[in-house]
């Protein structure tokens, strides 16, 4: 990475609503306008997640100014891939609702299986049109085969996001340094765009990449893959039209 890139845009944060996080809407919204962002994504937990909001605060999210302190906002939900099938836990009805939506697998309510099974569950996701951005994919609450699924999120346009938050020594998840190694290694070599996430859960770390930056180093990992960089880009890139 060149030291005069700088990251645009985190699409990946929650905000009091999912229920174990810290912060408003407006507090992150700030935070990202202090660190010179252009766009924000807002991504509260789906229902699978004890503690998150109810269904119809996505319904409800038509109500929010889609422009704070200078930055654009993307409001939408992180999906929880629940079992092999690759089964998500909202409806067309509550997508058609947000800017934007990542899938994940999360301990708290994924049913997994073998790894192929897992495998097969993440690339459902990948290839159901509704998603944009699979959430850390590296950090090993599911064992999965990369190969496939880096070709799978480079077919449908799926960004695949390296997670800073998995990498917080704290978290304590072993897999989660090699698992992005070798996605950042499989999308360099078929030249396929990957995204940073924060996670954040509270303003203070609102694209903080700190532990997922020395990753792109160590693979060498082209900045002109690297969505971050590239806002216009990344949402092309997406699909998403930006609405007032």
């Amino acid at each position: 990475m060149h030291d005069d890139m700088t990251t645009l845009l985190d699409l990946h944060t929650h905000t009091v609503a999912s229920g174990h996080a810290y912060s408003t809407i407006q507090e992150m919204a700030r935070a990202a306008s202090e660190r010179g962002l252009q766009i924000l994504g807002i991504t509260e937990h789906a229902p699978g997640i004890p503690g998150t909001c109810n269904p119809i605060y996505f319904r409800n999210l038509h109500i929010v100014p889609r422009q704070m302190y200078g930055v654009r906002l993307l409001l939408g939900v992180e999906l929880n891939i629940l079992d092999t099938s690759g089964r998500l836990d909202l409806d067309e009805r509550h997508y058609r609702c947000c800017d934007i939506r990542i899938a994940g697998i999360h301990a708290l309510c994924w049913e997994g299986g073998t790894i192929d099974q897992n495998t097969e569950a993440m690339l459902a996701a990948i290839h159901n049109p509704w998603t944009h951005i699979i959430s850390h994919p590296g950090d090993g609450t599911a064992e999965l085969l990369f190969e496939p699924i880096v070709r799978a999120a480079d077919e449908t346009h799926t960004l695949l996001e390296i997670n800073s938050s998995s990498l917080i020594p704290a978290r304590n998840k072993a897999a989660a340094h090699p698992n992005n190694v070798e996605i950042l290694r499989l999308c360099r070599k078929h030249d396929i765009p990957i995204i940073l996430g924060s996670d954040a859960h509270i303003s203070f770390s609102v694209a903080d990449y700190r532990y997922a930056l020395p990753l792109l180093a160590e693979t060498k990992f082209p900045d002109e893959l690297v969505m971050n960089y590239w806002p216009e880009l990344c949402l092309d890139y997406l699909g998403i039209k930006l609405t007032d």
